[in-house]
């Protein structure tokens, strides 16, 4: 069930005040049943089938507001802020049997988690002589995350050096003040500067909490210009600078034990057991853009959009054989690391029409288009395909839609591909993705201005979604392959307006 509202009050001198609840409650069962078959390896196979039964609770409050109020003739004062919570409990047990159907071992595990989260962001506006704007704001928000989880494995308790609560959190703090001016007619910009700070914090294995603390000044470049002072059309140019702070899952150092292949025995690097890092640092992003926008006589946009980012600190889960306290042998471990320093760069094309407006006798086709080229290059590891985690290649999308004159129905449809790619993770670890075809449809009937229908077919071509992995080292070769079904998912919404 979802839930959202909206309250809006109006006072004078423009001000506003607007408060949004939204809840969100959600309860799923999972059955599961798998069959191993192995037929090469040097290690025998853990079982021959496995029974896996699940559920999860999963419960979200949030409230967010805003606040608008005039102090003078040219100055306002806008306050938005938002708290929230998010529990999530979530219990599995799996059985699994010989292939005489004996009972081999049996997993039970246990975890709830708690997110808090707040917000509280403030800017004050002003415009002096005519047209000048200054701008200067404060921002705030952070995130703590409280987990507990046991495993048991035959009813004993499993990672028991560890214990069974953690905690993890982030914050982040700005402030910034920029001056927004009109050089000519045809030219605008804004400059100025910001300090950002993020603080993290999470449990190490051993109870100790391991906090990093980090912040930069970020200088403020946006300038546009207009070939003409009338025309809508631009040229956007800008400098920017930002952090990313790791999630609250990645600084758990709590390890979680591959399913495949039990303890106190080893494991293989296809199917690793994965651990959290509090240590991890925020990553840093410096960036260039460059974006030209063309309207239309009807309304239609054509835009082209350069960028490039270069990251310091990269966060990526990497696969290392490690002496770990739950097993008598080194076992493969997925851990987020940084992993030093990258550079993204791309070009995105976009264009928005009616094809009326191109041809007077064209029927009366919306066509949207955007295509998009990525280029990529993590430093530390060797190429080719040294690439951003999940960064293909290239992407594009083609849609259309047509409303029919004779009645009040539309109808749409929209294509998206992205190719097959490969990511060099490190020197010995590869991931593949397969390509990704999807074709939706959708129809609407529009009853009265306040009474639509509307019906969405996604996924009309259902395709498999290929995804694999490889670890190549000396003296060993693990390679995995995992194929999913996809199939058509049909939505039927009645929309009411009150």
């Amino acid at each position: 069930m979802n839930l959202s509202a909206r309250l809006q009050w109006r006072g004078e001198q423009g001000e506003a005040l607007v408060l949004s609840p939204f809840v969100v409650l959600s309860r799923g069962q999972t059955q599961r049943q798998a069959v191993l078959t192995q037929s090469v390896g040097l290690l025998p196979p853990p079982y021959a089938s496995a029974q896996s039964d699940g559920e999860n609770d999963y419960s979200m409050l949030r409230l967010n507001g805003q606040w608008n109020r005039r102090l003078a003739e040219a100055t306002r004062l806008e306050v938005r802020g938002g708290l929230g919570e998010a529990r999530f409990a979530n219990q599995t047990l799996r059985n699994e049997f010989d292939a005489a159907d004996t009972l081999l071992r049996v997993i039970d595990d246990d975890s709830k988690v708690r997110d808090l989260s707040f917000n509280l962001n403030g800017k004050l506006s002003a415009l002096v002589e005519g047209e000048r704007g200054i701008v200067s704001g404060a921002e705030f928000e952070g995130t703590r995350r409280a987990e507990t989880r046991t495993t048991l494995q035959n009813g004993e308790p499993l990672l028991t050096e560890f214990g069974e609560n953690f905690n993890a959190a982030t914050s982040r703090f700005a402030l910034y003040a920029q001056d927004e001016w009109n050089p000519t007619s045809q030219w605008s910009a804004h400059a100025g500067l910001r300090w950002e700070g993020i603080a993290t914090s999470g449990d190490q294995a051993d109870g100790s909490l391991v906090r990093n603390v980090s912040n930069v000044w970020v200088p403020i470049v946006h300038a546009v210009w207009k070939p003409e002072p009338a025309s809508r059309d631009q040229l956007r140019m800008s400098v920017t600078r930002s952090y990313r702070a790791p999630t609250l899952q990645n600084l758990i150092a709590r390890p979680s034990i591959s399913a495949l292949y039990p303890v106190p025995g080893p494991n293989v690097p296809s199917s690793p057991d994965r651990e959290g890092n509090p240590e991890l640092l925020p990553e840093l992003a410096t960036g260039v853009d460059v974006a030209f926008e063309h309207y239309l006589p009807g309304g239609g946009l054509l835009s082209a959009n350069l960028f490039r980012r270069n990251i310091s600190n990269l966060i990526r889960s990497v696969t290392t054989l490690q002496t770990v306290s739950w097993a008598d042998v080194p076992r493969g471990v997925a851990q987020p690391q940084n992993i030093g320093n990258a550079v993204t760069q791309g070009l995105e094309l976009e264009a928005k029409f009616r094809l009326s407006d191109l041809r007077p006798d064209a029927p009366a086709l919306d066509v949207r288009a955007n295509a998009s080229l990525f280029r990529s290059r993590v430093a530390s590891v060797a190429g080719p395909d040294n690439r951003l985690d999940q960064q293909p290649p290239a992407t594009a999308n083609f849609g259309l839609d047509y409303r029919l004159r004779s009645m009040p129905r539309r109808l749409g449809c929209n294509l998206n591909w992205n190719p097959a790619y490969k990511t060099q993770l490190s020197d010995v670890q590869a991931v593949t993705v397969g390509r990704k075809l999807v074709v939706d449809a959708n129809a609407l009937w529009v009853f009265s201005p306040s009474l639509q229908l509307r019906l969405t077919a996604s996924n009309l071509a259902p395709a498999d979604y290929v995804l694999g992995s490889s670890f190549d080292t000396e003296t060993e070769r693990d390679t995995s392959q995992t194929t999913a079904g996809t199939c058509v998912n049909w939505q039927l919404r009645l929309e009411l307006k009150l």
